[in-house]
């Protein structure tokens, strides 16, 4: 059994529920099919299993160090992103023009959910490329597509997003990197940027011949003052090493390593704090300023740069999962090996007695439960989500408004519910394993410290929890409430009609919390002061993501009740059979869980607000 994600769950997801062999009917996709697929998902497994997995502990122990000069990285890293490039997984969702496989976005997360799950520090640098590409694939020049992003898709370049500054944090309107204009290039309007960013995954490193910063800063007014707010945001291509006409690379840009953060977890990725425009160290004499080309239109940065971020923030879901779920299946594999203990009730104070496996002491089962509630909940979320990608690039008028606007209201849960909940997986693989799990001699801390990462990073649970409830249900006069809404409610349809009174029981329960979730979403906004409204808003988040997983949860559910009358044997039956107990799990222990906090919400509770710094 892979310890790293199961396929034949990922197989269920994908094939029985999602149908994805049917995106094939797509003109982009029409080259494939599950055979192809299943070749891309294979050749993921296999350079996961084989060269991400086996330094994954020696990433944690060994982490990057800076020695004033150069960052030094355990070699296996670069060995491991080579194979990856080699097999063309950088360029899996692109098209075929740059040397892409034009896989679907469904399939194309699938496959790199083992490399999160394998080694989240080494999967790093080729998460932000890929999406650095994205985001220049949408919004750059051609000439900059073909200096920048096909060396990416090829493995030779990196890249990064360089948002946040030391005294900025998550708040972008407050970032004083400058951007003075400096005339035109090839590549578009350059510009000398002067400023620092904060925080930086994979920004210094020898692993890629080049590294592609996108960097937010503000040009200055007419004034030469920078412009307040997020309206004088602009995204620029900063390159590590300015590139040649010809493609060759040139002098060394004015960007500086000034240090390597040093992070409870996530240490096989670099973090650094860069200076743009320090003047001297590659440039003594020269002028200072890093050379920047414009992306999009000044002042429009940070709409552009939203594109990576969404992409991001899904992305930050499924490595939430991944690391939930490698932790899931390591404290299920010790439960089954791993003998403990006597059985309570008669017979089992038997000091005589054989010992029985952990498995078998339902306190242990629960906390199993629990895992692979979260974890499965989660991948379905994430994998869905994807697939909406893949739907939306081929629909038209208002069913393409329709996808859009699901996926925009689900990326805030996409991203915090698996950040908060699988962590709380790995929590659990930790109690599994005892005293054992509190070691490093065994993987389960080490997921543990590397997920508590994600609550954090690509905004935290407070920043999603106000584009919920604060944009995102109510844009578009609730557009997008009402369109999950009607999902949710064709779900809870298909349930009713089916036939199993448990699987009825459930859509009821959902049901009444979506029926709940509108009412006080009501009472929110009612309330007519927004910082009543929006105090909350992480409870509401956390509460709005429970239900949502629930809807999930219930898609599987009847799928896997449906699928067991044909099952073809014992491990399908068993299969079937699990997915039914871990939805019961989750209605039964985890959707009950959202009832007090929306009636807490509906209260308009002010403890929060009213708190003030002196009283604590």
């Amino acid at each position: 059994m892979s310890l790293i994600l199961s396929r034949r769950d990922l197989n269920f997801m994908l094939y029985e529920w999602l149908k994805v062999e049917e995106l094939a009917r797509i003109p982009r996709y029409a080259d494939h099919s599950r055979e192809t697929f299943d070749a891309a998902l294979d050749t993921c497994e296999k350079i996961a299993a084989d060269l991400f997995a086996p330094h994954n502990k020696k990433n944690d122990q060994h982490e990057p160090h800076f020695d004033g000069e150069t960052v030094t990285i355990i070699p296996e890293v670069k060995a491991a992103l080579k194979a990856f490039c080699e097999a063309g997984l950088m360029a899996a969702g692109q098209d075929y023009g740059i040397g892409g496989m034009q896989l679907p976005v469904v399939v194309e997360k699938a496959g790199f959910a083992y490399f999160k799950g394998a080694n989240v520090g080494t999967s790093s640098y080729p998460f932000l490329t890929i999406g650095n590409a994205n985001l220049l694939l949408a919004h750059g020049t051609p000439a900059q597509v073909e200096t920048f992003v096909k060396p990416e898709m090829e493995g030779r370049f990196f890249g990064t997003m360089c948002l946040s500054e030391p005294q900025a944090g998550s708040s972008l309107s407050d970032i004083t990197t400058r951007a003075d204009h400096e005339g035109e290039s090839p590549l578009g309007a350059q510009y000398r940027l002067r400023g620092n960013k904060m925080w930086i995954s994979a920004g210094e490193h020898e692993l890629s011949d080049n590294i592609v910063h996108l960097v937010l800063a503000k040009i200055p007014g007419p004034d030469g003052k920078l412009i307040p707010g997020v309206k004088g945001i602009s995204l620029f291509i900063v390159p590590k090493y300015l590139v040649n006409a010809d493609g060759s690379l040139g002098e060394h840009n004015d960007v500086v390593l000034a240090g390597l953060n040093h992070k409870m977890g996530y240490r096989g990725t670099t973090n650094c704090l860069l200076n743009f425009g320090e003047g001297m160290k590659y440039r003594p004499g020269g002028k200072a300023g890093a050379i920047g080309y414009l992306v999009g239109e000044p002042h429009k940065g940070l709409a552009c740069m939203f594109h990576m971020m969404n992409e991001a923030r899904i992305g930050v879901g499924l490595g939430a999962v991944m690391l939930g779920y490698t932790g899931y299946l390591h404290a299920l594999d010790y439960a089954r090996n791993r003998p403990q203990g006597r059985p309570v009730g008669p017979g089992g104070k038997d000091p005589a007695s054989p010992q029985v496996r952990l498995v078998e002491h339902a306190d242990i089962r629960r906390m199993l439960l629990a895992q692979k509630s979260y974890v499965e909940g989660g991948l379905a979320l994430n994998l869905y989500c994807a697939q909406l990608v893949d739907q939306e690039r081929a629909a038209a008028g208002a069913e393409h408004e329709r996808l859009a606007l699901l996926l925009d209201i689900l990326t805030p849960i996409a991203k915090s519910w698996p950040s908060q909940w699988c962590l709380e997986a790995n929590s659990l693989a930790i109690q599994v394993h005892g005293g054992y799990g509190y070691t490093r001699e065994y993987n389960v801390e080490q997921f543990y410290r590397d997920n508590r990462l994600n609550p954090i990073h690509e905004g935290t649970h407070g920043i999603q929890g106000l584009d919920l409830l604060g944009r995102k249900v109510v844009m578009k006069d609730g557009a997008a409430f009402k369109a999950l809404g009607a999902e949710i409610q064709a779900t809870i349809g298909r349930a009713l009609a089916g036939g199993d009174a448990g699987l009825a029981s459930h859509a009821r329960a959902l049901g009444a919390a979506v029926g709940r979730v509108a009412e006080v979403t009501q009472a929110l906004w009612a309330a007519g002061d927004a910082s009543v409204t929006l105090a909350n808003a992480s409870v509401y988040l956390e509460a709005f993501g429970h239900v949502v997983v629930a809807w999930i949860w219930l898609e599987q559910a009847l799928l896997a009740q449906a699928a067991l009358a044909t099952a073809g044997g014992d491990d399908d039956v068993a299969f079937y059979r699990g997915k039914l107990a871990a939805a019961a799990y989750f209605f039964r222990w985890e959707l009950p869980k959202a009832g007090p906090q929306l009636d807490l919400l509906a209260s308009l509770d002010r403890t929060t607000l009213d708190m003030q710094d002196a009283w604590f």
